[in-house]
C-alpha cells in the first residue's frame, strides 16, 4: 500500500489541483466609462492538466489569469480551486511573469527564498531552495547575483521562486517572451520537463501557437475584448514532443485559422 500511494503520489497529475472557471465576465472602469474585458468565460481544468490560452493581443488573457491568481475579483462569475471559490491570492497557486522582476541586491539562493522567508518557514525549509534551484539547472550559480545572469537563466530564477512553494496551480504569463529564439526553445523543454515531472496543474497565456501546441494538453483560443472562448482544443499527442510532427503543424495551421491568420502560413 505504501509503495501505490507513493507511485500515485508521483504521477503526473497528481500534485496539481482542479480549476473551475465559471460564467466569468469581467470590465475595468477606465475615466468614468465601463470596458469589458471578459464576457462570460467558462471552462474547467483537470487536476494536472497543461491548458494554454490564444488570443489577440489585449484581449484579456492576462486578466484572467490576475483572476485565477486572486489578484482581482470578477465583476461577475466564479474561480474555484479544487470546489473551493477563489477570494485571494494563496500560496497554491503561484504566477511567474514575463519579466522576472528579481531583486538585484539579492543571490539567485536568496531570490528563490523570498516565498518561503515571507511565510516564515525558511529557517525549517532551507533544503526546499536548494531543491528549486537544482530542478532549475542553477546549481552553480546559487550565490551568483542577477547582473550576472542571462535573460534565460534569470527566468529560471523565476521559475525555481515558484516552485520552491510547491505549488497545485503554476500560472505563467508570456514567461518566454523577452527571450531569443534559441533560448525560448530551450525554456519551453525546460517548463514541459518541470511539469511532467511534478504534476502541478498549469495555465499558460501565450501569443506563440507553435508553443501553446507544443506544451499543452488543450488550447482554448479567445476572441477579441471582450474576450470569448472560441475555440477549446485538445492537442492529444504523447510526450515528449517533436516540433516537426505534422500532427501539431496541422493543429497549429488550424489555430492559427481561428485566428484569422491562416493566410500568413
Amino acid at each position: 500500500m505504501v509503495a501505490l500511494a507513493i507511485a500515485e503520489r508521483d504521477r503526473p497529475g497528481a500534485a496539481g489541483a482542479s480549476l473551475d472557471v465559471k460564467g466569468v465576465s469581467h470590465a475595468f472602469d477606465i475615466d468614468g466609462a465601463v470596458l469589458p474585458v471578459l464576457e462570460d468565460v467558462s471552462f474547467k481544468i483537470a487536476p494536472g492538466e497543461f491548458v494554454a490560452l490564444l488570443g489577440p493581443s489585449g484581449c484579456g488573457k492576462s486578466t484572467l489569469l490576475r483572476l485565477v491568481a486572486g489578484l482581482e475579483a470578477p465583476r461577475s462569475g466564479s474561480l474555484r480551486e479544487d470546489g473551493d471559490v477563489i477570494t485571494g491570492p494563496f500560496p497554491s497557486r503561484v504566477v511567474v511573469f514575463q519579466d522576472p522582476t528579481l531583486f538585484p541586491w539579492r543571490t539567485v539562493w536568496h531570490n528563490v527564498a523570498l516565498g518561503l522567508e515571507a511565510q516564515g518557514i525558511l529557517k525549517s525549509q532551507r533544503h526546499r531552495v536548494d531543491a528549486a534551484i537544482d530542478l532549475v539547472g542553477l546549481s552553480a550559480f546559487r550565490n551568483a547575483y542577477p547582473h550576472q545572469l542571462s535573460g534565460g537563466m534569470a527566468q529560471r530564477v523565476a521559475l525555481a521562486r515558484a516552485l520552491v512553494n510547491d505549488p497545485r496551480i503554476l500560472v505563467l504569463d508570456e514567461p518566454l517572451g523577452k527571450l531569443d529564439s534559441l533560448t525560448r526553445i530551450t525554456m519551453q523543454a525546460e517548463i514541459s520537463a518541470l511539469w511532467q515531472r511534478s504534476g502541478f496543474t498549469t495555465l499558460l497565456v501565450t501569443h506563440d501557437v507553435e508553443e501553446a501546441v507544443f506544451l499543452a494538453n488543450r488550447v482554448i483560443v479567445f476572441s477579441e475584448r471582450p474576450a470569448r472562448i472560441k475555440a477549446d482544443i485538445a492537442v492529444d499527442r504523447p510526450f515528449p514532443r517533436h516540433r516537426g510532427d505534422p500532427a501539431l503543424a496541422e493543429l497549429r495551421r488550424h489555430i492559427l485559422g481561428l485566428l484569422g491568420l491562416d493566410a500568413t502560413w
